[in-house]
């Protein structure tokens, strides 16, 4: 008995064994397809016009320095591009996970009617694309004299139906209403239970949120192509599209593939200081409690 017993466990930890490398070995696979991309991207950029135009390349090429020089000196503003798409982002980022976080705090703590009504109203409008209340957009901003500038890509970004769902699903599984009641009989006010309590532990929340609306705001063409049209204010998903559209006599595919290099290295900054933040945020924000 006791050796069917000592076979069987060798046997269980064999297989559990056996699980674990096949799980390392498709992992590192995954991460092998996602980072390859990252990889020709910096290859490219290395390496002239007229290399590109002869194919794939896995070693990095010896014009680096020349396609920077060009961009650099170029006709396109990068350095205000760059600053553009940060501000708008970093702006955009901080106040659609600070207001949606708000918003499911009052629907997660409050009982109210309408309540249901609500919560069902914000997920419908994650179902109007953009490009169908563009013109409407335009016309609004118009009238308001607010064309040409960075406030109609700021401020709508508060409401962000994405972010709230998370944010809620969030708070159901990790924010107790007896620790709000706590607070509250502790004589504190709103506004500091949320601040000085609910927030601090929504942040790995919070930092997840931060991440998907930093790049998705960074990566945002449509909008601000509509709405920015001085070169200095323009974002450089704009410059990337100009830089590709040049002229046939002009156009050198070294300069873009560094132009989209430039562009991507401050998200990958930023996902690096944050990316500690979202294994926990993705699972505990997946599970109800």
């Amino acid at each position: 008995m006791n050796g069917s017993k000592i076979a069987g466990q060798k046997e269980n930890t064999a297989s559990v064994h056996f699980r674990r490398i096949i799980a390392y070995l498709v992992l590192i696979l995954v991460s092998i397809l996602c980072l390859f991309w990252f990889y020709v991207l910096f290859i490219n950029a290395t390496r002239s016009n007229s290399e590109l135009k002869r194919g794939f390349a896995a070693l990095p090429g010896v014009f680096f320095a020349e396609n920077w020089t060009n961009l650099k000196n170029g006709t396109l503003p990068i350095f205000n591009g760059l600053f553009n798409s940060f501000f708008i982002a970093a702006c955009a980022s901080a106040l659609s996970t600070y207001f949606s976080t708000m918003t499911a705090y009052a629907i997660h703590a409050y009982e109210f009617k309408l309540k249901k009504f609500m919560f069902t109203f914000i997920l419908m409008v994650m179902m109007i694309p953009t490009q169908v209340t563009a013109l409407g957009f335009l016309q609004l901003i118009g009238k308001m004299k607010l064309d040409d500038s960075f406030i109609p890509l700021i401020i709508p970004a508060i409401a962000s139906p994405a972010v709230f769902f998370y944010m809620k699903q969030y708070m159901d599984s990790t924010l107790p209403l007896s620790l709000i009641e706590a607070a509250r009989i502790d004589g504190a006010g709103e506004f500091r239970t949320f601040n000085q309590i609910v927030v601090p532990l929504m942040k790995p929340a919070i930092a997840v949120q931060a991440i998907f609306s930093f790049v998705l705001s960074w990566n945002t063409y449509f909008t601000p192509a509509l709405v920015l049209h001085t070169d200095t204010k323009k974002t450089l998903p704009i410059l990337i599209a100009q830089l590709r559209s040049a002229d046939w006599l002009k156009f050198d595919m070294g300069q873009v593939y560094m132009m989209i290099a430039f562009s991507i290295f401050p998200v990958i900054l930023v996902y690096l200081l944050l990316s500690r933040y979202i294994v926990g945020g993705v699972t505990l924000g997946g599970v109800k409690g």
